[in-house]
């Protein structure tokens, strides 16, 4: 049974894992990008998380592919109501920044690409400073108002920026925002000490971290960096081993330790870990093919003792 959970203080309810779409119009065409939402459904996940800039940097894309091909999906498996969607907005290239009438027409253009009436879950990607912020929280609110998003997110925000959302939103009582998406990982805790965990907390925000797996690194992917670069030499493989120093080395061999415990893989065990953080919801995570699935949804059922997380959090100390 996958265990479900509330998205801060709304109503929407979901698995604790969500799908990242970035892939998906980039390194996953339409058909499969369409096989791996159906295995993902299948089993166990149902909130898919995109922005409308992905993938404008690939060759030949102009942002917005990966919301048009999930809502292609959403409609050909008639799967709308039962599937949770997050979008963002400020950094399409045609839509940047948080002004008023940007958000506006960016999130219409996000509506009929994702063929729905509502986005569950709207983000404001990055902080606009060239938008005041009183602007940028009452335009979110009055998507809410007219029904055209049911929730706010805040995603690559300081703590004083978000805590400052949240007081502009009370004081002139606009929706408050619900999520919060920061960079956070077993080898990328800032989170933790850089004030925004705190603020998750004071305000009840549910968090979603991306870079779940650093970009493979956490996946046990990348363990020799010659031969991570010779078989590719590709960006993806090239930050990756930039972890494998000592510590690196060391949390490896603790997510070896618990993953052969418990007969899991690698993966399993880094998001099964962030996902007993405090104020996690839910890691995000991406996947180019349906192989590289079963992992990823392997750490919905997987619970970590008080002692594998500690040891985990200590080898990455």
């Amino acid at each position: 049974m996958v265990t479900r959970t509330r998205i801060g203080s709304s109503d929407l309810e979901i698995a604790r894992l969500a799908l990242g779409g970035n892939v998906f119009g980039w390194t996953a065409d339409r058909d499969t990008a369409f096989d791996v939402l159906d295995a993902f459904v299948a089993g166990g996940g149902d909130f898919v998380d995109t922005a409308d800039v992905y993938p404008s940097w690939a060759p030949g894309r102009s942002g917005g592919e990966s919301e048009a091909i999930i809502g292609e999906w959403l409609a050909a498996r008639g799967a709308r109501d039962r599937v949770t969607v997050a979008t963002k907005v400020g950094t399409h290239p045609e839509f940047t920044g948080l002004a008023t009438r940007n958000v506006r027409a960016a999130a219409d253009a996000s509506l009929r690409r994702l063929g729905s009436d509502r986005i569950d879950l709207y983000y404001a990607h990055y902080d606009d400073p060239d938008t005041p912020l009183e602007e940028t929280v009452a335009v979110f609110s009055e998507l809410v108002d007219a029904g055209k998003v049911r929730w706010i997110g805040v995603s690559n925000y300081t703590a004083a920026r978000v805590s400052e959302w949240c007081d502009i939103a009370r004081a002139g009582g606009y929706h408050l925002p619900v999520a919060l998406q920061p960079h956070y990982n077993l080898v990328e805790r800032h989170y933790e000490t850089n004030g925004l965990r705190e603020a998750a907390e004071k305000e009840g925000l549910g968090v979603f971290p991306y870079y779940s797996l650093a970009e493979g690194f956490l996946a046990g992917k990348y363990r020799d960096p010659d031969a991570a670069v010779a078989e590719g030499a590709s960006e993806r493989a090239e930050d990756a081993v930039r972890y494998l120093d000592s510590r690196g080395r060391l949390v490896l061999a603790a997510l070896d330790d618990v993953a052969a415990l418990h007969g899991v893989d690698v993966a399993a065990v880094s998001l099964a870990w962030l996902r007993q953080q405090p104020t996690v919801t839910a890691p995000i995570v991406s996947a180019r093919t349906t192989e590289q699935l079963p992992p990823l949804l392997a750490s919905l059922d997987l619970e970590l003792s008080a002692a594998e997380l500690e040891a985990l959090t200590a080898a990455s100390a």
